[in-house]
């Protein structure tokens, strides 16, 4: 499935959400929609599943409109901070009736995820913690069988233990069966491992859209001695410096040396260390 917003825009009031945007969510790839608060990344979930309407621009799936197109929404599942099930529902009982809005959902799976998870199957969706009820939006999103999943801070509340367990899971659910994921997240360095491909927002705009190794290609990071460390970065572009005891490492804006002074090493940029870099030339 080929998701392609065309020049999309979106205003509440006084603030422009998106502004003009352009990008195109392929097949089989997971990607990181990157962004401060407020940078317009849960306004473009919202409208790709049309539960927003844009003030201007196009979305389609396949070339095909995706705004009040039930063949197009079916195939697309959205894991956001709001949830539209009736207060007196249990979670069990949502597991039971999404077969019907997702005829792809699997109910052997949701079970065996929330005995994993220690979901509660017989209590109110409404009465569950800020945890549980983002294990429960898992445990739906990964069930429903769509070939697009837009995650939309999927881990809000989970404590380190499920987060993790979430990333394993999700791992093993996209290799068996591939399909487009989308995750919106600011917990950018928990994520940073399992993001192919980086689209970057502020303030509306596409600002970078591209590979993650691309865009890590650009910095690199080195570590040894701090009095070493020191006298090689002196003069460099560093992007963020850290110390513990008498050791040191820097990360630097550059193409990768092949070589360093002894008893230095070299070693990848992380995405994390990007972001922010990127975050402070924009600003």
């Amino acid at each position: 499935m080929r998701i392609e917003l065309k020049n999309v825009s979106k205003r509440f009031g006084q603030t422009q959400a998106l502004d003009s945007v352009n990008v195109v969510f392929g097949e089989q790839k997971i990607y990181g929609l990157l962004g401060n608060n407020g940078a317009g990344k849960s306004t473009m979930l919202n409208i790709i599943t049309s539960r927003y309407l844009a003030d201007s621009g196009e979305v389609a799936m396949n070339g095909q409109p995706i705004f009040d197109n039930d063949a197009c929404l079916n195939q697309i599942y959205l894991l956001s901070e709001k949830s539209f099930y009736p207060d007196s529902m249990k979670t069990g009982e949502a597991i039971k009736w999404a077969a019907i809005f997702y005829p792809s959902f699997d109910r052997n799976l949701a079970h065996q995820l929330a005995e994993r998870f220690n979901l509660p199957l017989k209590k109110k969706i409404t009465a569950l913690s800020t945890g549980y009820a983002s294990i429960f939006k898992i445990v739906m999103a990964l069930s429903s069988g769509a070939p697009v999943l837009l995650l939309d801070e999927p881990v809000l509340g989970l404590d380190a233990g499920h987060r993790d367990l979430f990333y394993k899971i999700l791992i093993e659910r996209y290799s068996e069966n591939p399909c487009t994921i989308v995750i919106s997240t600011h917990l950018i360095a928990e994520v940073a491992g399992l993001i192919e491909h980086c689209v970057i927002i502020k303030n509306g705009r596409i600002v970078k859209d591209a590979p993650a190794q691309d865009l890590l290609a650009g910095g690199y990071t080195v570590s040894g001695p701090a009095g070493l460390v020191d006298e090689y970065i002196r003069g460099k572009r560093v992007l963020s410096q850290s110390g513990l005891g008498g050791l040191k490492t820097a990360s630097l804006s550059g193409e990768r040396p092949n070589e360093l002074p002894q008893g230095l090493e070299s070693g990848r940029l992380n995405l994390q260390e990007y972001f922010i870099e990127l975050m402070n030339e924009e600003a």
